[in-house]
C-alpha cells in the first residue's frame, strides 16, 4: 500500500496540471448536468492537431533528425548567448506561421538537446522560459499564429493588416524585452563534444513513437474545455460575465486568461461583447503571466518536466517572474496608448 501511495504521489506531482484541470472539470459537472452537449465544448480540431504534431515530433526524434540538426547548429554558433538567442527567436519566427503551440512542441526539445550537447544544462530553464514568451509574441504577428487569435479573427473579421497594426506596439516592446533578458545570459565559448556516429534503432519503432506521446497533455486540454463550457452554462457565472465584461474587455481578457487560458477567454469574452479589438489586446497580453494563461505555456512546461523533472520548481519561479514582468509592462503600454 505504501508503495502504491508513493507511486501515485510521484505521478500526481508529475502530472499536477492535469489533475488540477480534471478536478475543476469534475466539480463543474455538479453544476451542469452531464449530457451529450459536453462533446460540443471540446475543440476537437485542436486536440487532433496536437496529437498529429506530437506524433510527427516523436517520429523525427526517433529517426535522430533533431540530433543531426543540432550538430549542424552547434558547429556554426560561437557562444552561449548567441545559441540561446537563436533558439529563442526560432520560436518567435516559426510561431508566426505554424502557431505558438506547434513551435514549442518542435523547438523546446530541440533546445534542450542542443544545450545538453554543449554541457550547458544550466541554461535550459532560462532558454525554455524565453522560448515560451517568444512563441506567444510571434503568434501576435498574424491572426493564424495561435488558436485564440484564430478565434477572434473568425469572429471579428478584422483585416490582416489591421490585426497586425493593433498588436504591433506590444510585439515591439516584447521583442525588446527578450533581447534585454538575453543580456543576462553569459557570453561564453561553446565546447563541442566528440560526436559519435548516429545509429537509428528501428526495433519496435512505432511502439516507441506512440509511447512517447504526452497523452496527459491532450487530456488536460479536454478537461479545460469541459470546465469552460460548464462555466458558460452556470447562471451565476453567466450573469457575472455579462455585468463585468462590457467596457472592461482588456482587463477582463488579461484576468480571465490567467485562470482559464486565453483560448477559452477569447471564446468567452466574444460571446458577451462586440468590442473585438479590446478583446484581442486583452487575451494577447493575458497569454503572459501564469502557467495556465496560454495553452502554449503548458506545452513547454510539460516537455521540460518530462526531460528534466528536477527543474520543475525553479522553472515555474523564473517563468512566472519573467511573464508577470512582461505582462505588467504591456499593460502599461495599453494604458499609455
Amino acid at each position: 500500500m505504501n508503495e502504491f501511495s508513493s507511486k501515485f504521489s510521484d505521478f500526481f506531482k508529475k502530472e499536477i496540471i492535469f489533475f488540477i484541470s480534471l478536478i475543476l472539470a469534475i466539480i463543474s459537472c455538479f453544476f451542469v448536468k452531464p449530457t451529450l452537449n459536453y462533446s460540443t465544448y471540446i475543440n476537437w480540431d485542436t486536440i487532433i492537431l496536437l496529437f498529429v504534431i506530437m506524433l510527427i515530433v516523436e517520429i523525427l526524434r526517433n529517426l535522430s533528425i533533431f540530433e543531426i540538426l543540432v550538430r549542424k547548429l552547434l558547429v556554426k554558433v560561437k557562444n552561449t548567448r548567441y545559441l540561446v538567442l537563436f533558439l529563442v527567436f526560432t520560436c518567435f519566427f516559426s510561431s508566426i506561421f505554424i502557431t505558438n503551440d506547434v513551435s514549442l512542441i518542435i523547438f523546446v526539445p530541440f533546445a534542450i538537446l542542443a544545450l545538453r550537447k554543449v554541457d550547458r544544462s544550466d541554461l535550459i530553464i532560462i532558454t525554455v522560459s524565453m522560448q515560451t514568451i517568444a512563441s506567444n509574441v510571434g503568434c501576435m504577428v498574424l491572426p493564424i499564429g495561435a488558436p485564440h487569435n484564430i478565434v477572434m479573427y473568425t469572429v471579428s473579421r478584422i483585416p490582416f493588416e489591421s490585426f497586425f497594426l493593433l498588436l504591433l506596439p506590444y510585439i515591439i516592446v516584447s521583442v525588446v524585452f527578450l533581447v534585454v533578458v538575453s543580456l543576462f545570459v553569459p557570453k561564453e565559448g561553446i565546447v563541442l563534444p566528440e560526436f559519435r556516429k548516429i545509429d537509428v534503432n528501428y526495433d519496435a519503432f512505432f511502439k516507441r513513437v506512440f509511447i512517447g506521446i504526452d497523452y496527459y497533455l491532450l487530456l488536460t486540454f479536454i478537461a479545460l474545455f469541459v470546465l469552460i463550457g460548464n462555466l458558460e452554462n452556470i447562471p451565476f457565472f453567466n450573469a457575472l460575465f455579462t455585468k463585468w465584461i462590457t467596457g472592461n474587455e482588456v482587463l477582463m481578457g488579461v484576468a480571465a486568461s490567467q485562470v482559464i487560458s486565453n483560448v477559452p477567454a477569447a471564446m468567452l469574452l466574444s460571446g458577451f461583447s462586440s468590442n473585438y479589438e479590446a478583446i484581442i489586446i486583452g487575451i494577447n497580453i493575458g497569454g503572459f503571466g501564469t502557467l495556465i494563461a496560454s495553452m502554449a505555456n503548458l506545452i513547454s512546461f510539460k516537455i521540460l518536466v518530462r526531460e528534466h523533472g528536477e527543474f520543475k520548481i525553479r522553472y515555474l519561479v523564473i517563468f512566472t517572474v519573467l511573464n508577470v514582468i512582461l505582462m505588467m509592462i504591456l499593460l502599461g503600454v495599453y494604458i499609455l496608448a
